[in-house]
């Protein structure tokens, strides 16, 4: 198939998933939302005229725009009233409720939460040769999402890999990365442009073509009731985590991260226009790495957040790829300031569930780079130790030493969300290394892929599927299960409850309507 060929096709396909549309005819909206805030970021089919106007109950917000040509906006809302439910037009839309979260001394019985990783990808790339998709349709996520809507969560967690659109490391196999596919190539017609800014540039377009398709078409306006957290993952900087060493054949090498300038104004471009930032927190410093900047809201956080819900619940989310360091047995994921703040909030939160969600998944290795742990696949397929992973840092496993250490001495659940390695899986850590940890076993869940295809399993991109990392000893109560789905947790004050859903491309679509749990399990507090 020619150049020319390609650009035909993908110009075919954009026109026809996407029909004409009224300029003023609402593309996506994703709230955040605090006991006294709404942080909403929305995007239209054309540009704006005239500043979009947000009613919240009889309160009037402007709008801030946030691109060059007015598609994009942001609504800031503070000084709202807690656990109390809005009513909010956008210009002529019809209403929608949106609720602030309880204060967080308030007592609460419960909170339900919806949490899942890995919901990006263009659905309409497909693996070369072939007609196989690289990711499940933007129709059939967006089944899985209606159908974990109808759980009625209070709020949402999205652990990372929102984008998929890699443009110099692949996964270190030959392959191309998915932002230099001969589809994506023809879709954008033209090359970012790394010495220039991403806004206000041509790369401004790109980064739209590049996204508008796997965050504004994904989403739309499912989540305009749903408090949403966006935790970004090393997809979201416009690469995969690699470390390449040098080769005979002069192809890419070296490591993709800590993310290079340009890295970051992509990620931190699509942050500020498709979905919103961590509201602040009294208990977590306004200067953590990544907060406050001048050129976003008031007290906004990038990188490092916090779902707190009244007196039950405090999430701590934090981005494991922005500030890595590659300084040896000194080297971290999180800065060691962020570090000690998860530490204080794990000791002295009054809430009753202290929970960790970094971007990175605990207690299994698929042998990545960039993870926690030292594991990479042998000369003979085995994943293990007994060859050494190649720029990999012993800082790394230091850290995560330290966390766990620091979680199994909690008097509560010690608990670990995550996602990135495309499963679902649910194990507690009873030792660490030399620690024993079975007087309060670290439970971790892997809480499941939404759009992962073919070639995005472990088992496929690898060449193994996630097994329990070396040097610790995980009871599984479900081991890595590649499979699409998502996990909704029940807070409630002596313990929490599981239930995980899964289904895979290549079943019926039909099946996601009426999906029913897979695996259940509770946890609950022994003091």
């Amino acid at each position: 198939m020619t150049r020319r060929d390609l650009i035909a096709l993908a110009s075919a396909w954009h026109l026809n998933a996407a029909p004409q549309r009224s300029p003023g005819e609402l593309r996506h909206l994703l709230p955040a939302a605090t006991h006294e805030r709404f942080l909403i970021k929305a995007s239209f089919h054309g540009p704006q005229a005239r500043v979009p106007e947000l009613r919240v109950n009889k309160r009037r917000i402007l709008g801030q725009r946030t691109d060059t040509e007015g598609r994009f906006w942001l609504f800031d809302a503070p000084g709202l009233k807690p656990a109390t439910q809005y009513q909010l037009t956008l210009n002529n839309s019809a209403p929608w409720a949106l609720r602030t979260l309880p204060p967080p001394d308030a007592a609460v019985d419960r909170f339900r939460l919806l949490v899942y990783t890995c919901a990006g990808g263009h659905d309409a790339m497909t693996i070369e040769g072939t007609n196989n998709p690289y990711w499940v349709s933007i129709a059939a996520r967006r089944k899985l999402f209606t159908r974990a809507l109808a759980e009625k969560p209070d709020a949402m967690i999205a652990i990372g890999d929102h984008v998929y659109w890699d443009l110099r490391y692949g996964r270190g196999t030959g392959r191309l990365p998915a932002g230099q596919q001969p589809f994506a190539r023809a879709l954008l017609g033209a090359e970012f442009d790394r010495d220039i800014p991403v806004i206000g540039t041509p790369n401004e377009r790109l980064l739209k073509l590049a996204v508008d398709r796997q965050i504004a078409d994904l989403y739309g306006t499912l989540f305009r009731s749903t408090p949403v957290h966006f935790i970004q993952d090393d997809h979201d900087y416009f690469e995969n985590d690699e470390a390449l060493p040098p080769s005979p054949s002069g192809s890419i090498s070296g490591v993709s991260f800590p993310p290079d300038d340009f890295m970051m104004r992509l990620a931190r471009a699509t942050q500020n226009l498709y979905f919103p930032e961590h509201l602040p927190n009294a208990d977590r410093p306004i200067g953590l790495p990544g907060a406050s900047a001048p050129d976003r809201s008031a007290g906004l956080a990038e990188c490092f957040g916090t779902l707190r819900y009244g007196n039950l619940a405090e999430l701590l989310l934090y981005d494991c790829r922005r500030y890595q360091t590659l300084a040896g047995p000194s080297a971290v994921l999180v800065p060691d300031n962020v570090e000690r703040w998860l530490a204080r909030r794990m000791q002295h939160s009054p809430a009753r569930h202290v929970v960790n969600v970094p971007s990175m998944p605990l207690g299994w290795s698929a042998g990545k780079w960039g993870e926690w742990y030292p594991d990479v696949l042998d000369d003979r397929g085995r994943l293990g130790i007994g060859k050494e992973k190649y720029y990999w840092q012993q800082g790394w496993r230091a850290q995560h030493d330290r966390l766990v250490q620091t979680a199994s001495g909690m008097e509560r659940i010690p608990l670990f969300l995550s996602g990135d390695l495309h499963a679902l899986a649910h194990g507690a850590i009873e030792r660490n290394g030399k620690t024993d940890l079975r007087r309060n076993p670290v439970h971790t869940v892997l809480t499941g892929p939404i759009s992962t295809g073919p070639r995005g399993w472990p088992s496929a991109a690898r060449g193994t599927p996630p097994l329990t990392a070396t040097g610790l000893e995980v009871r599984e109560t479900l081991a890595p299960a590649e499979q699409n789905g998502f996990t909704v947790i029940d807070f409630l004050s002596e313990k929490i409850v599981f239930r995980q859903f899964q289904w895979k491309l290549g079943r019926a679509e039909s099946e996601i309507d009426t999906l029913t749990p897979f695996h259940q399990f509770e946890l609950t507090r022994k003091v």
